[in-house]
Parts: structure tokens; sequence; C-alpha cells
């Protein structure tokens, strides 16, 4: 299973999910979008987009598929342990 975390780096709720994925045990990449600049800023942006139109963080992208938006713990754990 393929994760990736994007989120913003002063975002609260982004390093409960960050840290509830170590808690697991799980590889997960992170992108701290707001510290990213220009075009790779406006790419990961673009990313997250595609599964979450309103582009709130934490946003955690699920083999590509989908994603799971804020930090809900009970969902993350479900999905990543099956």
């Amino acid at each position: 299973m393929a994760l990736k975390l994007y989120a913003l780096s002063t975002c609260i709720w982004c390093r409960k999910t960050e840290k509830h994925l170590r808690d697991l045990k799980v590889e997960f990449d992170v992108v701290y979008v707001d510290v990213l600049e220009g075009s790779a800023r406006d790419q990961a942006l673009r990313e997250v987009e595609k599964y979450n139109p309103a582009r709130s963080f934490p946003t955690l992208v699920i083999d590509g598929k989908r994603a799971i938006v804020g930090f809900k713990p009970e969902e993350i754990q479900e999905t990543v342990t099956r």
C-alpha cells in the first residue's frame, strides 16, 4: 500500500496524522505543501485537489486512488491495517 500525506508544517492535525501513521508503523511519504515553492508547490496543490477539491489538510492519499481528509484515526487505522 502506497501512502502519501499532504500536510502543512504548521498544522496540528497534520502532525497528529503523521504521528498516528508512525505509531501504526506504516511507511508513508509526507509532502509539506507550505514549504514548497513555485512549480513544486503548484504541482502538489494540483495533486491534493484531485482527491480533495477543498484542498484542505491533512490529505492522506491511498494507492493514488482515494483519500482520507482530516485527522480521522479510526478510518486511517482501519484502512492501513487491512
